[in-house]
């Protein structure tokens, strides 16, 4: 995810890397000089322009560039609102594997290595493989450059995040029932793993579910028409600075949708995305730190 300070103006004005003007740059070329030739040969016809067709446009254009202005300010919004709640997600997959974390701190024996090491390592572990999994990549069970057999047993062609789950509920249950936790404990730590699947089926009902493809589709043929009929309406008023105008105008309404599809899938690798691989090393960093503090020092 791209950060920046927002109190600058010079450096988020005339940034160019990240624009939306890299991506929209050749369809504006193609309108630009598709715009030339409709005035070139307007100009060359001086009586159509006083057709009442022609005077009557801008009416019609001024009133689809309001439906067009509403339209995209809803797909902003219902976009910006799925990056938001993925954001929240992860927030709260933070602050669950912690309060997991502390709990088991403050339940386990200091010498119990061996489920210290365990945890610290599947609750770490978890974060990493639901980011890959939200990110469609190949599920690489490994935390970070220590060796982690436990992870061996995991298998890559099922769902990693449910794996990991299991685990947790499958050791916290032994430990209940070789006496390590009483049954009480155990009960107040089975909430906060259910909580990592609750969190992992939310993530994945953002990714699964796209905006609908006949309302994307219909935005941007509703841009592409009202843009190349443009040239017509103007004119009459401007001649040949309309060419400016509606690169201006095609510029404005375009890079909304782009903006859009760029968040609304906030778990992927674009420039905007949310940063889920730095979140889960954080992720591991605290979790180690909580129930690992010998090697941290």
């Amino acid at each position: 995810m791209k950060s920046y300070n927002s109190k600058d103006w010079f450096s988020v004005v005339f940034v160019y890397r990240q624009d939306t003007l890299r991506v929209l740059w050749p369809l504006m070329a193609v309108l630009g000089g598709y715009t030339l030739l409709v005035d070139y040969w307007l100009d060359l016809r001086p009586q159509l322009l006083e057709n009442a067709l022609f005077k009557h446009l801008g009416i019609v254009h001024s009133l689809l560039g309001l439906v067009i202005s509403l339209l995209l300010v809803f797909r902003t919004n219902t976009a910006y609102d799925r990056w938001w709640e993925g954001r929240k997600l992860w927030g709260a997959l933070v602050n669950n594997s912690r309060n997991l974390a502390l709990r088991l701190n403050a339940l386990l024996p200091t010498e119990d290595s061996e489920n210290r090491n365990f945890f610290a390592s599947f609750i770490a572990v978890y974060a990493k493989t639901l980011d890959l999994h939200l990110k469609s990549a190949a599920l690489v069970f490994q935390l970070d450059e220590n060796e982690h057999p436990e992870l061996a047993e995991l298998r890559a062609d099922a769902h990693g995040p449910n794996q990991i789950a299991s685990r947790l509920h499958e050791r916290i249950y032994s430990l209940s029932r070789n006496g390590v936790i009483s049954s009480e404990e155990m009960l107040s730590l089975s909430p906060e793993i259910a909580a990592l699947t609750d969190i992992c089926g939310a993530c994945e009902r953002i990714k699964n579910t796209p905006i609908p493809y006949s309302y994307a589709t219909f935005i941007r043929k509703f841009i592409v028409i009202y843009v190349i009929s443009l040239p017509w309406s103007l004119a009459a008023n401007l001649g040949y600075w309309s060419v400016l105008v509606v690169l201006f105008i095609m510029y404005a309404f375009a890079s909304l949708e782009v903006i859009a599809e760029e968040i609304e899938e906030p778990f992927g690798l674009d420039p905007n995305d949310l940063p889920t691989g730095k979140l889960a090393l954080n992720i591991g960093s605290n979790i180690r730190e909580i129930l690992q503090p010998d090697l941290n020092r």
